[in-house]
């Protein structure tokens, strides 16, 4: 009786330790059951988080600090980047200034795990979201200046999705090709 009983609570500890490192993203093969405009922006950022899953799985320190020109950008500032954009999409959602929060300090693990939490913060903003909603996730900079939604869109869903197939590239490129049975037509590995 008490085997069973700590065997499912370290099955439960394991589960919680999963979905809080972004394990969330290791699949992402359930679906909504009605397209909406949060529905559909959430998939496109379940589509961003799963392939950033992958892209940055199993990363090396020798991948890290590839770039594949002189004074390029490495597959480390390429992430550091995904990172800001995350947040800067995050801010539209919480209705709040944008305001550029540095990794400096924060090991790879972090960031990537910083990373996910702000993509699973988003999806679970955009499930509930109503249509009316997207006209108060205008993007809010520190000078005053303020942008639709529309432009989250164009702007940091569509360049974190850009970044995170560059971070793919050069992890292929300095000899750490991504998992060959990634399917992300289907969300899942084959």
């Amino acid at each position: 009786m008490l085997r069973s009983f700590l065997t499912i609570v370290c099955l439960f500890c394991c589960l919680s330790l999963s979905q809080a490192q972004g394990l969330s993203f290791k699949s992402i093969t359930k679906t909504e059951n009605s397209y909406t405009a949060g529905s559909l922006v959430a998939r496109m950022v379940e589509g961003l988080g799963f392939r950033y899953y992958w892209a940055s799985e199993g990363l090396r320190t020798e991948d890290l600090a590839f770039s594949p020109t002189e004074g390029g950008r490495s597959s480390r500032e390429t992430i550091n980047h995904i990172f800001g954009l995350s947040g800067f999409l995050l801010s539209a959602l919480e209705k709040e200034v944008f305001k550029d929060v540095s990794p400096e300090g924060m090991t790879f693990d972090q960031v990537r795990t910083a990373t996910f939490k702000n993509l699973e913060k988003i999806v679970n903003i955009l499930k509930k979201s109503k249509d009316s909603d997207f006209n108060n996730y205008n993007i809010r900079f520190e000078n005053g200046g303020e942008m639709p939604f529309w432009n989250a869109v164009n702007g940091p869903i569509s360049d974190a999705i850009y970044h995170t197939g560059q971070v793919v590239l050069m992890r292929r490129m300095s000899g750490n090709p991504i998992n060959p049975n990634i399917s992300v037509l289907s969300g899942s590995v084959k």
